[in-house]
């Protein structure tokens, strides 16, 4: 970068705001006249409504009013009597929230009541009664498997002249893994504040994962121009993905201040979020693969078949990893989607990859006990430097160093190859490993650099932090590329009227928004050179043979402070090189035998992510994907009774979630080395490689301790009894 000094890692540049409540997120805006809404959502999960009867509700205290689909103000941009071929917004669903009395879920809002405080809006809500027309509903999968199509956008994949290798090689294996419904659950809950001006501007403060997505969301729901649109959300208290969609109750929110003249607010309640923000959908998994005695593999099929609503296709790239992680000469993927009556799935923590990677790597770890291999050993006999579905290099791959550090952190050569040979009192001893990996994309993002007279530099971009410490990685990078003191540099994000970004996603910030960052710094250090002056010493200094510094610069040019817009994006080596980040965990439990219970004891992951920009947020970053991923593994399941199409753990009482006393001591390493292709920093992703695979790990160190093999997630006690 910048400077060959590497700089000592940083602390969150917002830390002390947000452990002080200095901090504010969308709900904490206080705004005159503000109003509440509040929710009302279907009994049934697929049907009509019959009646509905609201005078209770709109006669109660403080109530202003209920909308229903009844009485519901015109969205302009989505379909109704005077637009009736309007497509949804962007990044909304395709169903119209209370426009008509269609039931397509359970939980789906049929009422949007609000008044002048919470508690009178959740009183006259309870006041709101409907009677139903009920139909025959379809939530169950496996029920449903005969509903399977292939998705527009993905088709299927085959390489390899032997399409039959994976069932005709000397060693086959043939298992079928599944995942179940998974929620998101962040701390903070969804939700929105809007405020009009008049009938053409309006300003709101959302829980979004991307200020300008909502912004272009609501544009066009409201045929706005997106300058009138004012979207704020500077800090989010976590997202998972749930933050990458506008839902449709937060745009009806909007066009109920705007009915109403009046703020208005929605916080959703935690058992809306089971069913409002999307989640990850149930996911059933079969892999046939088929390998030499050696070890060598020859051919593996993976097929996936995934759930989606019935008004909505969802798709994620579950079977993408098996496509070119391993050097095998025949691969064929299939993956197919079912509509159910459910609410929408949406992408959630490592999205897609993290489902395909728990059946891939189990399996991966099946064949290298059924070929007498370490599993270790059996990776790296099948491991690539080409990407052997797109036919390119990768632009770095150091997976073989990731295993080996690994390995020796963990103690691998303590493990002991036969399963249940190991014990520690009453508790059977395991050691697994898998690893993960995810695109290392990077999008185009702009920057706005401004010096200012006081030798202070503020950067400005629409991007958005969902926890990761993104104002961090780039206060990083400036100061790197700059060399001006940590304090003296401010990143401003969160707010649509910056400089445009993409949303936080997908692993991508740092690479996209952090590209802009150094090249609007490289930037200005030419705009000062132009004007006589330099970067040194930690400082704005006058060039050599000048004697005028930055104040006097400045007031003679007639300016408060210089100022740069850069946008940035990847070039040409884009399309020459694959691209991907990796990671390896390496897990060791303690079943006990008599229970079923399954400790995870000791984690090591390590991370091939190019050069490690902010190291401090990035072990956090690895720490809490493996967090994520001991939930995954052991504990987190939507539980839906069939027979209503309902989900029975909506809280999180019933919906289990890692706390401290699951969570052991968690080490991690980074490779860190700079990728030469991938940006200006040499990064790549990390978020969601953090917990990509980490499950399979875990499941393979489950066998590895007991000689059981469990293919359905969560691992709980009764499955390890029954198996």
């Amino acid at each position: 970068m910048g400077t060959d000094k590497k700089s000592e890692p940083l602390n969150r540049v917002d830390g002390r705001a947000k452990v002080t409540g200095k901090a504010k997120y969308f709900a904490e805006f206080e705004v005159p006249g503000v109003t509440y809404c509040v929710l009302v959502t279907s009994a049934i999960t697929r049907g009509t409504i019959n009646t509905i009867n609201t005078k209770d509700a709109e006669r109660a205290p403080g109530v202003l009013a209920v909308f229903t689909h009844l009485n519901m103000p015109v969205i302009p941009g989505w379909a109704n009597p005077a637009n009736p071929n309007a497509k949804p917004p962007s990044g909304g669903e395709k169903y119209q929230i209370l426009g008509s009395n269609k039931i397509l879920f359970n939980g789906q809002p049929i009422a949007l009541v609000i008044a002048d405080t919470l508690e009178r809006a959740q009183y006259a809500a309870s006041l709101v009664k409907a009677t139903y027309n009920k139909a025959t509903h379809q939530t169950d999968l496996l029920k449903n498997t005969e509903k399977a199509a292939m998705p527009g956008r993905f088709g299927d994949y085959s390489r390899g002249d032997n399409k039959e290798a994976h069932k005709t090689a000397p060693v086959t294996l043939e298992a079928d893994y599944t995942v179940p419904v998974e929620v998101h659950n962040p701390m903070e809950l969804a939700g929105i504040l809007a405020i009009w001006e008049g009938e053409d501007k309006v300003t709101v403060y959302a829980k979004t994962q991307g200020v300008k997505a909502t912004q272009r969301t609501l544009a066009g729901a409201f045929k706005l121009e997106e300058k009138n649109v004012s979207v704020h959300s500077e800090f989010v208290g976590g997202g998972f993905g749930m933050g990458l969609r506008t839902w449709p109750q937060e745009v009806a929110v909007v066009a109920a201040a705007r009915q109403l003249k009046k703020p208005v607010k929605l916080v959703m309640t935690r058992e809306q979020m089971f069913n409002l923000v999307g989640h990850r959908p149930y996911t059933i998994q079969r892999i046939s693969m088929g390998a030499n005695k050696d070890g060598q593999l020859q051919g593996i099929y993976h097929e996936a078949t995934a759930e989606t609503a019935s008004y909505d296709d969802f798709t994620e790239g579950t079977v993408a990893m098996t496509r070119f992680m391993y050097a095998c000469p025949n691969v064929t993927t299939k993956y197919r989607i079912v509509p159910l009556d459910r609410g929408v799935p949406i992408w959630m923590r490592g999205p897609g990859e993290a489902t395909g990677a728990f059946a891939l790597e189990s399996a991966i770890d099946e064949m290298a006990h059924k070929v007498n291999m370490d599993p270790v050993e059996f990776r790296v006999k099948n491991f690539t430097l080409t990407d052997p579905e797109k036919n390119k290099p990768f632009s770095s791959n150091n997976l073989k160093k990731a295993y080996q550090l690994g390995s020796e952190k963990i103690g691998w050569s303590k493990r002991n190859a036969t399963p249940g040979a190991v014990k520690d009192g009453e508790w059977l001893v395991g050691y697994g490993m898998s690893t993960g990996v995810f695109g290392a994309h990077r999008g185009e993002s702009t920057c706005r650099a401004q010096l200012n007279a006081d030798g202070t530099l503020v950067l400005q971009s629409a991007t958005s932090d969902i926890g990761p410490g993104t104002s961090t990685a780039m206060v990083q990078i400036a100061h790197e590329v700059t060399g001006l003191p940590i304090k003296q540099i401010r990143f401003e994000l969160g707010d649509a009227a910056l400089p445009p970004s993409g949303s936080q996603g997908g692993s991508a910030t740092v690479s996209s928004v952090g590209s802009a960052v150094y090249d609007a710094c490289m930037a200005l250090k030419g705009v000062l050179a132009d004007a006589g002056l330099t970067f040194e010493d930690g400082a704005v200094k006058p060039a050599a043979g000048k004697s005028a510094g930055l104040p006097q610069v400045l007031a003679a040019s007639n300016k408060q402070f210089f100022e740069i817009t850069k946008s940035s994006k990847g070039g040409p080596e884009q399309q020459k090189y694959s691209m991907y980040s990796f990671s390896i965990h390496f897990a060791e439990v303690r079943v006990h035998p008599l229970t079923g219970v399954v400790r995870v004891k000791r984690v090591v992951t390590v991370a091939d992510s190019g050069r490690i920009v902010s190291p401090k947020t990035a072990a956090s970053q690895m720490i809490g994907g493996v967090t994520g991923g001991i939930g995954m593994a052991l504990m987190e399941e939507g539980v839906i009774d069939h027979r209503f199409g309902r989900m029975v753990n909506k809280n999180l009482g019933d919906y289990h979630v890692p706390v401290s006393a699951d969570v052991p001591h968690i080490e991690t390493i980074f490779i860190d080395e700079p990728d030469p292709y991938s940006n200006p920093m040499g990064s790549k992703g990390m978020g969601e490689i953090a917990l990509i695979g980490f499950s399979a790990a875990v499941a393979n160190a489950v066998y590895n301790a007991t000689g059981k093999r469990i293919r359905e997630l969560p691992i709980t006690p009764d499955k390890i009894l029954s198996a």
